[in-house]
């Protein structure tokens, strides 16, 4: 019986994971499209900068009232994480300007066997014949009903390359970390926060001067666009927070794999907001197979055997205070 409440709290907990990575990520797509597209905020890196500015100020003040306990986490380990997760964000953007908008979403499907691939060379983890179809079901539908023209040039090439394996290898790191320094969410983000906003605030004004020829301290300030820059950053504290607790709870695969839930939620309110162009017969085929493809996600990965770790990890003990809740017991 007790075994039985705590599957059933597991799973709560797990709904509640997803459930508020998909609202603030689904929420913060949708105010940045308002503040790009509508208001012409088009500073997509130094943005990123102030979401983890924000996103410091939460764990100062989460520490301050005694909510996150003090932790360690090597100077190197923090030097990778942050060269990873920075050449992700600025390879994402690179790549968005330098390909086809079909071709960006094809590097952005690359993301699953790419994590895949690390799971299975460093962790050792082992895949049934279910999960690996149910995977491919996924990525097929995403494919249909976001991929359309397709075009590929050599630097475009270079940087989809570098981003697909920076994102890759920054949320396997994610679930890395957790694991091998017992680091709870709100440890990692005190960890990690701060570098990123200090590095992405230094080169983020370059960068976007690269993809857009436009100075962001040139950029004419409305009081609509300074309410949705301030909403962005608000709700970006949520994103980066549900980020690190559902890979510490799950894993960057399954991460990515119900994370394109939000890919066909976004596509969805999209035609509901902002007009149904696009909208035809491929698109709903498209969406309808992706969501079937990560219902069988979830109940193959499920399963006994679906998806073996081989080798575990050994973690320093865990003294940190709630680090066992952000584990959430076996991985899916």
């Amino acid at each position: 019986m007790s075994s039985l409440k705590k599957s059933d709290k597991k799973a709560a907990l797990d709904f509640a994971a997803w459930s508020f990575n998909v609202t603030t990520s689904v929420g913060i797509i949708m105010i940045n499209k308002a503040l790009m597209a509508t208001h012409g905020f088009s500073f997509a890196t130094t943005l990123t900068g102030l979401h983890f500015v924000t996103t410091t100020l939460m764990t100062i003040v989460f520490r301050w009232l005694g909510l996150s306990q003090p932790s360690h986490l090597p100077l190197a380990d923090l030097i990778k994480f942050v060269i990873f997760s920075n050449l992700s964000i600025v390879g994402m953007n690179v790549s968005l300007m330098w390909n086809s908008v079909g071709f960006y979403q094809i590097a952005k499907l690359c993301m699953i066997p790419a994590s895949c691939l690390l799971e299975v060379v460093f962790d050792h983890v082992h895949y049934s014949r279910d999960t690996k179809l149910s995977i491919m079901v996924v990525l097929i539908g995403v494919a249909v009903c976001t991929v359309t023209d397709v075009s590929v040039n050599a630097r475009g090439l270079i940087a989809a390359v570098i981003a697909v394996w920076s994102t890759a290898l920054q949320q396997y790191y994610v679930h890395f970390l957790q694991r091998k320094y017992s680091l709870n969410s709100f440890n990692l983000l005190g960890h990690t926060a701060p570098a990123q906003a200090g590095s992405l605030l230094l080169v983020g004004p370059f960068v976007d001067f690269l993809l857009t020829g436009k100075r962001v301290d040139h950029f004419n300030f409305s009081s609509l666009a300074l309410f949705f820059l301030t909403l962005s950053c608000f709700i970006a504290i949520g994103v980066n927070l549900s980020q690190f607790i559902c890979i510490g709870r799950f894993s960057a695969v399954s991460f990515q794999v119900l994370g394109h839930m939000k890919t066909v939620l976004v596509l969805s309110l999209g035609f509901l907001f902002f007009g149904k162009e696009g909208l035809n017969l491929q698109v709903v085929l498209g969406m309808v197979l992706a969501v079937l493809g990560m219902i069988w996600y979830g109940n193959a990965s499920a399963k006994p055997g679906g998806k073996e770790r081989r080798s575990v990890l050994p973690v320093r003990s865990a003294s940190l205070k709630g680090s066992s809740e952000e584990k959430g017991g076996a991985e899916k």
